[in-house]
């Protein structure tokens, strides 16, 4: 069996705003033309506006397993903080997602997360979840795709009353990616992911990353980041953002 591994170091950026709680997959998924292994290894520094001022150091694996229909991916990534002179680790996630493609255009998916961030006040965000994966487009260049699928959700909270709640939503997204000549792409994700016993309660979540090749294997990248929470925690903004601009190093 053939394996191919490719290692993408983010080795600085400047990050400006909140980090969302909805994890964006589509950024997770490599395009590869072989069977076997895939991966990244990120690493993020930069300057976080949330409810304080922090300095951040994030670190980020994802590996990728590709064989015929069959697709599984997995992600691990935990942030080190700064505030008010105090170091502290209060954000992480692990997320595994299984893609099985059983028509040229359509895959069934089924996935588990595991979240925390204490900024946000989360202690816990724990997800389990399934649906259908559609392909739009079928341009190499221009890769469309629609997804919807149901997910059970259980959030506890860091506040004094320590809240545990449990429901199902629904988490429909709609991802574009084009690939231009001289190494520039431009990916972008949204989601939306409605309380299915309350449609009044969602959330909606949009990511757009931009590559420029600088040189070979070296490029420049922008990532953009943006959160909207109709009932967030108490004391969190509902609206949040980040913007962060790095090196990205390919290794092949």
């Amino acid at each position: 069996m053939q394996k191919k591994i490719y290692f993408i170091c983010l080795v600085m950026g400047l990050s400006i705003g909140a980090k969302a709680q909805i994890i964006n997959t589509e950024a997770l998924r490599m395009v590869t033309d072989t069977t076997g292994w895939a991966g990244s290894v990120s690493l993020n520094v930069g300057l976080v506006k949330n409810v304080k001022e922090l300095v951040q150091i994030r670190n980020r694996i994802h590996v990728q397993y590709k064989r015929k229909k069959h697709l599984f991916l997995f992600m691990n990534t935990l942030g080190f903080y700064r505030a008010d002179g105090a170091n502290f680790v209060n954000k992480g996630a692990q997320h595994v997602r299984y893609n099985y493609r059983f028509h040229p255009r359509l895959a069934w998916e089924a996935f588990i997360q595991n979240q925390y961030n204490s900024i946000s006040k989360i202690a816990f965000r724990r997800l389990v979840g399934s649906g259908i994966r559609f392909k739009i487009t079928t341009d190499e260049k221009h890769k469309t795709y629609l997804g919807s699928l149901i997910m059970y959700e259980k959030e506890k909270s860091t506040d004094e009353v320590a809240l545990v709640t449990s429901t199902f939503r629904n988490s429909t997204y709609f991802s574009f990616s084009f690939f231009f000549k001289n190494g520039i792409s431009w990916v972008s994700t949204t989601y939306y992911q409605p309380d299915l016993t309350f449609f009044k309660d969602y959330r909606i979540a949009h990511q757009s990353s931009f590559k420029a090749r600088i040189y070979k294997n070296l490029s420049y990248k922008t990532d953009f980041l943006f959160t909207y929470d109709v009932f967030p925690v108490a004391g969190i903004p509902k609206m949040q953002y980040a913007l962060t601009n790095g090196l990205v190093w390919k290794f092949q």
